[in-house]
């Protein structure tokens, strides 16, 4: 069994310890999800194991010819490379056997007599069987269309972020491996293509450790969850909903713990203050307690997340946003058709859908950063406007975190009590040692965190947040839903996080592209569901809508045989379905023996799929029919 030990790790950031004597062991087919605040080591722990970079202490063990495919959080690609060729760099000795073996194959079939030829031809066509390649470009190109990325031909440098990281992700999925490492492989994925994701990992034949967001994915994908926090590595057996059910254990127990200790801090601190002589033995040893009790006490970790949270939201009217007979289009794409919609002071609305359908812009146009072409947006009158954006504005890098926090407001009124800047750092999980840290010492994500909470200092009513799950972690999260929770004022969220919408909102806004929106109040997954099932029906009405017309029984009378026409239209679906499955026959061989020959393959493989499509439902029409024929 190949298995990645790894033991004694260290590394720090400056003078910042990310982590010191971790442990890790990952086996074959263990899925371990890796969670913890922004700027703990998650990213840093793949780029470890990756070999990106060297730990400071520690050592890494593998099995000889141990292969490790990994998907970073910011991709890099060869200079000028197009997107298959960008693909194929996570397998360039791959890319490379397959490419050799098309330069041998054409030589050899110009030249058959030729020795040289025919020997390399040979040699080449050893190494595609004992590497298993015959349908590695077919297989990259599935996966390139699966994500999204039908055009292969196009330089990697003019696609967008988010189809850099699907160009990535195919890159890590191309060639199995021992070890797969994904950071955060959902960002920029739709609904569809993260439950293929899923699927196709928990078909993987290796071990995958994966670090995400994403609730449901987590739930769906992993057997272990490792977390990190405080520098060390802690392992619970289980999906995402285990891992809280064991993680609520363990704080109940942690507090239980810290509360006995609080209690003897308390008696400790009487005797001191008493002005009891250190005279005796017993006496030094009760100082000497005392010390180690601070200490304990000042460094015992609180719950990860769970803050009640209240904002101190100025009042707000009855009427929030009103779009009436609202039409847009950017870029030749209609964003909104004639769409009427109200927001009251208390709305909880989700926005989501298909990727490029307009959800950003029609935040936009709540926020007035975006301009209608027909049709009236009016915004109320008391809204105090918060809007939290993908692309976060520039942020001082030079100024330190409390003064950034301290510059929109020194302390908020919450439940009637003030909290001050820094008592609202710690909520957010910004420890008093980093409130005098410079920002440019903080990780991508903890600025991101940072700039959330200066948007709720500000006092705002009316939230606007554009995928705020994308850099947040897990913790953070929890703690915003639970501040949404308490929110007076009205919330519009986009994002593609089920998990966090499921728990925060109350309806629902589909963006289906083409200017059409749909409502919901159900979950997500219930409504993608139903999507599903209503595009099948409309397929099987459009099926049935081209199918010869039969005259329908009486309604008195219960059918026994077949109509004249329905005989006529079983006999021919006998003989055409005996055809297809014919044809279908033919194509399987036709691609075993063309395998080297990757663009027929494609090209049979589409002929095949087409074939399937009009044989599922004629087969059931024949079934039908097949009842009554035979009685």
């Amino acid at each position: 069994m190949k298995v990645l030990q790894a033991t004694g790790l260290h590394y720090a950031y400056g003078d910042k310890t990310l982590f010191t004597n971790l442990a890790l062991t990952i086996t074959p087919n263990q899925r371990i999800g890796l969670i913890g605040l922004n700027g703990v080591g998650k990213s840093t722990l793949l780029k470890i194991l990756a070999g990106r970079i060297t730990p400071e202490d520690g050592t890494i063990t593998t099995a000889k010819g141990y292969r490790i495919n990994y998907l970073p959080q910011t991709p890099t690609f060869p200079a000028g490379a197009d997107v298959l060729t960008a693909a194929f760099a996570g397998a360039a000795d791959d890319f490379q056997m397959v490419r050799d073996y098309e330069k041998a194959l054409r030589a050899y079939e110009k030249a058959p007599a030729d020795k040289e030829a025919a020997k390399a031809y040979y040699a080449a066509n050893d190494l595609m069987d004992r590497h298993n390649l015959w349908t590695i470009e077919a297989d990259v190109k599935s996966i390139l269309t699966q994500l999204a990325i039908p055009d292969m031909t196009v330089p990697v440098a003019s696609l967008s972020g988010g189809q850099q990281k699907r160009v990535a992700l195919a890159q890590a999925l191309i060639s199995p491996a021992d070890l797969l490492l994904l950071d955060e492989p959902t960002n920029h994925l739709d609904y569809q293509t993260v439950d293929w994701l899923e699927k196709r990992l928990l078909a993987y034949p290796g071990g995958i450790l994966f670090v995400t967001h994403d609730r449901y994915f987590l739930d769906h994908v992993a057997t272990d969850i490792a977390a990190l926090r405080n520098g060390t590595l802690q392992m619970y057996k289980g999906n995402y909903r285990d891992y809280v059910a064991q993680r609520s254990v363990q704080e109940e127990r942690e507090a239980a713990a810290t509360h006995k200790q609080h209690q003897l801090y308390k008696q400790e601190l009487a005797w001191m203050q008493a002005g009891a002589q250190a005279r005796t033995t017993k006496q030094k040893a009760r100082i000497e307690r005392f010390k180690s009790l601070s200490q304990t006490i000042d460094s015992t970790p609180g719950a990860t997340g769970q803050v009640t949270m209240a904002s101190n939201a100025h009042r707000l009217g009855k009427e929030v946003f009103h779009l009436d007979h609202a039409s847009l289009t950017v870029g030749g794409h209609p964003i909104l058709r004639d769409f009427s919609w109200r927001v009251g002071n208390t709305g909880r609305i989700g926005v989501t859908g298909i990727n490029g359908a307009g959800k950003t812009t029609f935040l936009n146009v709540l926020a007035g950063r975006q301009k209608l072409d027909g049709g009236v947006v009016q915004v109320g009158e008391t809204v105090r406007l918060a809007y939290y954006t993908q692309l976060m504005p520039p942020i001082p890098e030079d100024k330190r975190v409390i003064e950034y926090i301290t510059d929109t407001a020194s302390s908020q009124t919450i439940n009637g009590e003030t909290v001050s800047a820094s008592q609202m750092l710690e909520r957010f999980l910004f420890p008093p040692a980093m409130h005098g840290l410079r920002i440019s010492r903080l990780s991508g994500g903890e600025k991101r965190r940072l700039y959330l909470l200066k948007l709720l200092m500000g006092g705002p009513n009316v939230l606007l947040l554009d995928e705020p799950t994308n850099d947040l972690d897990i913790e953070t999260l929890t703690i915003l839903e639970d501040y949404l929770d308490n929110f007076p004022g009205a919330v519009v969220t986009v994002s593609h996080d089920r998990y966090f919408l499921d728990k925060v909102c109350d309806s629902m806004l589909w963006f289906a592209g083409n200017g059409r929106i749909t409502s919901f109040t159900s979950s997500v997954d219930d409504f993608l569901h139903r999507l599903v099932q209503e595009s099948h029906d409309d397929a099987a009405a459009s099926h049935a809508a081209a199918q010869p017309a039969t005259p329908a029984p009486a309604a008195t009378t219960e059918k026994k045989k077949l109509t004249y026409a329905e005989q006529i239209e079983y006999d021919k679906l006998t003989d055409q379905i005996d055809a297809w499955e014919q044809k279908q026959a033919e194509l399987e061989k036709a691609m075993v023996t063309d395998a080297a020959d990757y663009n027929k393959v494609a090209d049979l493989q589409q002929q095949y799929t087409a074939l399937q499509a009009k044989l599922q439902p004629a087969m059931k029409r024949w079934e039908y029919l097949a009842d009554f024929a035979e009685d």
